[in-house]
């Protein structure tokens, strides 16, 4: 099956990105350097072209009913403008996916919403929001709108000022989880004040047919999967088919460190196992470490206690570009979850100490 390609492939191949496969799209995962985007991000500010992130939109009498169904954050709690980030789980509370739910203005008087699934699910997601609506006869329009948009963040502490020198409307007047339509040179654009590096930022919704007219305006470091990826391990965040997969890997919310997502004083698929989960306790937690020796810790590494016991699996891991030292997240026992436990990863078949650290591992926004 061929790759699905972003609307920009042939803007970011005259750049010079180099392409990687990722959720099914072809995607640039760098255009100069990890290193030189990542720093951008930190110092300055970056663009990062996400459109391979999915777009749903569900609007109706019943909109907010299913959406509160499906996710697992209070979906009430949102006025139009504002956003919130959930996760989506099965009966057993593992996570399916995690998402941003965003309430549009109203369409027809009707609630409406649009929420953004992780890379190569949006059908998969789109399937499962019509039979849940289906099953429970509720009255509500969902749509699959992937291919429609583009979607591009702007990243960085410079983000900002940079937004608001080419943008109409008042995005700086944003806080963290708002969001609002702005004009970019003449193109309306759903814009929040979100994103996935832990540093200041916009993630902009783009007409798929004026993708290019945006980009050219964002005048900064065009940054790749290979930094966005860099950056959220410092900021101490989820990837989808790493620190949870349905299949390989089943988490539920409090194990992955996100249970601030979780309301269960409402009703979702997966609540009453949560609820359970909740108030019995869970036997392993998601960590941050941090390698004392010399190494780098890569997803599938082994995790042992100080006795060689493997306990665990590595998540995510990097040599952070920030701290210059190696990162990494993975899944331990609680009893080995603690800060400033010492712990050992398996590098390459070698054994190396590492250090149970509090995420995320920078000052984030």
């Amino acid at each position: 099956m061929p790759l699905q390609t972003p609307p920009l492939r042939g803007i970011h191949a005259e750049r010079g990105a180099k392409f990687t496969e990722f959720g099914g799209w072809d995607m640039p995962v760098e255009f100069d350097s990890i290193q030189t985007e990542h720093r951008a991000v930190r110092e300055a500010a970056g663009v990062f072209d996400v459109s391979h992130m999915g777009q749903i939109h569900v609007t109706g009498p019943d909109a907010a009913t299913l959406m509160q169904r499906l996710t697992t954050n209070d979906v009430s709690r949102l006025a139009v403008g504002d956003a919130q980030y959930a996760a989506i789980t099965d009966e057993e509370g593992a996570i399916v996916d995690d998402t941003v739910v965003y309430r549009l203005p109203d369409e027809g008087g009707e609630p409406t919403y649009l929420f953004v699934p992780n890379a190569g699910t949006d059908e998969a997601t789109h399937e499962r929001w019509i039979g849940y609506r289906n099953d429970l006869d509720l009255e509500a329009t969902v749509d699959n709108r992937t291919d429609e948009y583009a979607m591009f963040a702007l990243q960085g502490p410079d983000a900002a000022a940079l937004l608001a020198d080419v943008a109409e409307g008042s995005p700086t007047d944003l806080g963290r989880f708002e969001a609002t339509s702005v004009t970019v040179d003449g193109v309306e654009c759903w814009t929040a004040r979100t994103g996935y590096t832990g540093e200041d930022g916009f993630e902009l919704v783009v007409p798929w047919a004026e993708a290019e007219t945006v980009w050219s305006r964002l005048e900064c470091q065009p940054c790749g999967l290979g930094a966005r990826d860099t950056l959220r391990i410092e900021a101490g965040l989820l990837l989808a088919g790493q620190e949870f997969d349905l299949e390989s890997n089943p988490r539920n919310p409090y194990e992955a460190g996100i249970g601030f997502a979780v309301a269960l004083d409402t009703e979702f698929v997966g609540r009453d196992a949560l609820a359970a989960a909740n108030e019995d306790g869970v036997e392993e937690r998601l960590v941050g470490f941090r390698l004392i020796d010399r190494g780098v810790p890569r997803h599938g590494y082994d995790v042992t206690n100080t006795e060689d016991r493997v306990i665990g699996t590595v998540t995510s891991g990097t040599m952070s570009p920030t701290l210059e030292q190696p990162i990494g997240l993975g899944y331990v026992p609680v009893e080995y979850a603690e800060p400033g436990t010492t712990l050992r990863v398996v590098v390459r078949g070698q054994s190396k100490k590492a250090r149970v650290e509090t995420t995320p591992f920078i000052d984030t926004v």
